[in-house]
């Protein structure tokens, strides 16, 4: 029995599955029921994600062999906090020593570091290093920008808005980004046999400006792509999320974006070419804009 952290979001619903494919038996450790229709529903099954409960994590995690944990927060809402969402994986490390988990295999991000300027990648870092302490064996992957599948919200969002403005901005430094497909970091996670920290990336590395180009070249946009100083982006983003009643990007996304953040310079363990997968996604890519707000916190 291996354990997924939200095997109804994103990255865990594509971990689950790479799993089940495997024929293990899974449980997810959830905050919410599965949407309608997941294709997971019925597939795995399903224990409690109290990540202010220490016992409750106990018990949920009793008779795990494995934990796959992809819990993290894109950006503080209300209460819901970094620091809270660092202690909270604190609670979860500890519950997985207690309930007697053999390994555990925690998705992380490209380049974090507690000296960050961006408390985002701060906050990676302190997980990282709190789960690598722990009396727990741990393999951290650290992913990139990760794309595919219908869930996926950054690559589908920027077809959405290339499809219906007339201009796209993106910042005036060239950063590089260097996407990895879902399934790879999937793959990734469940075949690393070795303790320790591996690097999840894609085998191409484009300026955001060129994936951009080439996200409206496939859905055939004739959106004109503008590069903008940081600072206007991130005023235009914010003017969008007004509109659509979420957050699009943040400030210190477009920091750790324009810092070419989500690069690495470890050898390239994803397969899947975006250059290919995005030519072949133009009947369905950005037809439907994807909130965060209403995936990850109205529900």
């Amino acid at each position: 029995m291996d354990a997924v952290t939200g095997a109804f979001s994103y990255t865990g619903s594509v971990i689950a599955g790479e799993l089940l494919a495997r024929n293990r038996a899974v449980r997810t450790l959830t905050r919410s029921p599965p949407p309608a229709g997941h294709p997971l529903a019925g597939a795995v099954r399903v224990a409690p994600l109290d990540l202010d409960d220490e016992a409750a994590l106990v018990r949920s995690l009793d008779g795990t062999e494995v934990l796959y944990n992809t819990f993290w927060i894109r950006f503080p809402r209300g209460g819901t906090t970094f620091e809270w969402a660092v202690a909270a994986s604190a609670r979860l490390f500890r519950a997985a020593a207690a309930a007697g988990v053999e390994r555990i295999v925690h998705i992380s991000v490209t380049r974090p570091s507690l000296a960050s300027p961006y408390a985002y990648f701060r906050g990676k870092a302190a997980v990282d290093e709190l789960v690598l302490a722990g009396p727990v064996p741990a393999t951290v992957v650290r992913p990139s920008i990760v794309f595919g599948g219908r869930q996926e919200v950054l690559v589908n969002n920027i077809a959405w808005f290339l499809r219906h403005v007339p201009v796209f901005a993106v910042p005036l430094r060239a950063c590089r980004v260097q996407p990895v497909h879902v399934d790879d970091v999937a793959r990734i996670a469940v075949e690393e046999p070795e303790p320790g920290v591996v690097d999840a990336v894609g085998p191409e590395t484009f300026t955001y400006r060129g994936m951009a180009e080439q996200v409206a070249a496939a859905v055939g946009s004739r959106a004109r792509i503008v590069p903008l100083p940081e600072r206007a982006v991130a005023e235009l983003a914010r003017a969008a999320g007004v509109v659509l009643r979420d957050t699009v990007v943040t400030p210190e996304e477009l920091g750790a974006l324009t810092a070419s953040l989500l690069t690495s310079d470890a050898p390239a363990r994803g397969t899947v070419r975006f250059s290919e997968w995005v030519g072949e996604q133009a009947g369905w890519l950005g037809r439907k804009y994807h909130s965060e707000l209403a995936l990850h916190w109205r529900r």
